[in-house]
């Protein structure tokens, strides 16, 4: 799947700077073309790999996106640490589940939310 949303990436001129799945969320990192809106390809990268998967039957279990989706921008003298953070994805989790470290990481950035509007988290999916 990482080698499919590359294509879709790169399709939009974006340049992908790191890709990392897990089997309930992923990180792309990307050199943004801001001719292109991130909306529309989170859309497209929902879409296209959605029918993608369903198509070639990749998955065992009913494959869907949630609904929404998380964009952070990391600054230049950051992205070396995100990239190694993304490429190190199933070996933090093992640490830190993803539910956790995402309530911590809009905590410390002092980001307003609403429970509500969470992605759907789940339980012992790394187990």
């Amino acid at each position: 799947m990482e080698m499919y949303i590359t294509g879709i990436v790169q399709n939009h001129r974006h340049k992908i700077l790191a890709i990392g799945s897990m089997p309930d969320h992923i990180h792309i990192l990307i050199g943004y073309n801001v001719n292109h809106l991130i909306p529309e390809l989170v859309e497209e990268i929902k879409t296209s790999t959605n029918k993608w998967i369903k198509e070639k039957k990749l998955s065992k279990f009913k494959f869907d996106w949630q609904k929404g989706y998380g964009a952070f921008t990391p600054s230049r003298s950051e992205l070396n640490i995100v990239i190694k953070y993304i490429l190190s994805q199933k070996e933090h989790h093992k640490k830190k589940p993803f539910r956790k470290e995402y309530l911590e990481m809009l905590e410390k950035n002092e980001v307003i939310f609403s429970n509500e509007y969470l992605f759907n988290f789940f339980n012992n999916i790394y187990d």
